[in-house]
């Protein structure tokens, strides 16, 4: 039998609920039950310049139950795309996923991705959301979800039209690509898959991936709104080059 790759799973760390490093032991566990007996996960935790709830005590709980664990910190917040690419900078292993610290994805739609990169079909693994997601979403982050579903499918023609989905993995050549954007917050799954697009070699396969029950959602205030329409606007203009 052919050893399954080594996987690396990144996290973002900002101000997480309390519990956060029991509920990401609890989510391995569960992950590892759903891959290949001999798979190895490389757990890399990006602490995103957190004021609060990331205890010493809890990145050495990690570093004593994880095997393979590697932490990142620095001290001002810069957002969850800048804390991504300098996760994703540290890989070394040949398949790469990412999700938000509190695994809102059920750990079945994490091992879909990581079957869909080890088959070799796609360079990159794009989570896109049921329709089930959508009934557990506070309103207006749902409307602000489907109007930028719309822009993305009618003005920049990309593959997969769920852009901002929590879950997506990636080979080397997707690695690639994502090291290559700019975007530091919200948008910076649409800049990565704008610049896949753009690459016709680049294999991009969606995915189809179920939330948990109970996730709680962050709130979108105006001047994360404000930020990133111009981050879109950005994009956008690069698309019209």
């Amino acid at each position: 039998m052919t050893a399954a790759p080594a996987l690396a799973l990144v996290l973002p760390c900002f101000n997480p609920l309390p519990g956060w490093a029991n509920n990401i032991l609890e989510s391995l566990s569960r992950l590892y039950t759903l891959l290949p007996p001999d798979t190895l996960i490389h757990l890399y935790l990006v602490n995103d310049g957190s004021t609060r709830n990331v205890d010493p005590a809890e990145v050495m709980l990690l570093e004593q139950e994880v095997p393979h664990f590697t932490y990142l910190t620095y001290s001002a917040n810069r957002g969850k795309g800048y804390a991504l690419r300098m996760g994703v900078e540290h890989v070394q292993e040949p398949i790469c996923l990412f999700t938000d610290i509190d695994f809102p994805y059920e750990e079945r739609s994490i091992a879909s991705l990581y079957a869909t990169l080890r088959a070799g079909g796609c360079d990159l693994a794009v989570g896109v959301r049921d329709e089930a997601y959508y009934q557990h979403v506070p309103a207006t982050r749902r409307r602000i979800s489907h109007l930028l579903r719309g822009l993305t499918r009618n003005l920049l023609h990309l593959p997969v039209s769920d852009t901002q989905c929590g879950l997506k993995g990636f080979n080397a050549t997707g690695r690639a690509v994502f090291l290559q954007t700019t975007t530091d917050r919200y948008l910076f799954d649409l800049e990565f898959l704008f610049l896949a697009s753009r690459q016709p070699h680049v294999r991009v396969e969606p995915v189809l991936v179920s939330l948990k029950p109970g996730v709680v959602f962050s709130k979108l205030n105006s001047r994360i709104l404000l930020t990133e329409g111009a981050s879109f606007l950005k994009i956008l203009r690069r698309r019209m080059l």
